[in-house]
């Protein structure tokens, strides 16, 4: 996906949080997407919701991730009209799964993670690993934390590791320049 796309879904994520929106039939595929909200100036995580698989198209998914993550994130309390925060959409690639040693079929910087164990999963998007400065067992582990397991779940022959990727895209300040981030 191009820049000009990116800035669409990102335009289309606030709009959709104070107002009704009608899709427009640009973006049309199904894919997995997540929405973002960071206070502003801190950058302060304000909440984050989305769709690891493609269950909507594009441009429904973008709109129901950002009212979730701006109205239903359990994490924080219901987004303000008055709060200054920055919108990012991260469009995913399909999970792929992967298979042991993990540790070789993951690179920090291009792929998210999903730890899976029966019927519950975790997930971290790419960025996370780079902004927290881990590495590839650290990432794992804080998945399996995210999932409410403890690491060593990685051992059990039925949990399952799938990777993905995504195109970020993020404006630099509330409702300013969209950017490309990865």
């Amino acid at each position: 996906m191009n820049l000009e796309g990116g800035k669409c879904l990102v335009h289309l994520a606030r709009k959709a949080l104070f107002s009704d929106v009608k899709l427009e039939g640009k973006f049309i595929e199904k894919l997995g997407v997540f929405v973002t909200l960071h206070s502003y100036p801190s950058g302060d995580l304000r909440g984050c919701i989305g769709f690891i698989e493609p269950v909507y198209i594009l441009e429904q998914g973008v709109i129901e991730a950002a009212k979730s993550a701006a109205f239903s994130d359990p994490r924080f309390p219901p987004l303000t009209k008055d709060e200054e925060f920055v919108i990012e959409v991260s469009v995913l690639t399909k999970p792929e799964l992967i298979e042991k040693p993990y540790e070789t079929n993951i690179e920090i910087g291009k792929d998210g993670l999903i730890v899976e164990h029966h019927g519950i999963s975790g997930l971290l998007l790419p960025i996370v690993a780079i902004d927290q400065k881990w590495d590839v067992k650290e990432f794992l582990e804080s998945t399996c934390r995210k999932a409410g397991f403890p690491p060593d779940v990685l051992t059990k022959p039925d949990c399952k590791v799938y990777k993905f990727s995504t195109i970020v895209f993020s404006e630099k300040t509330p409702s300013g320049e969209v950017v490309k981030k990865m």
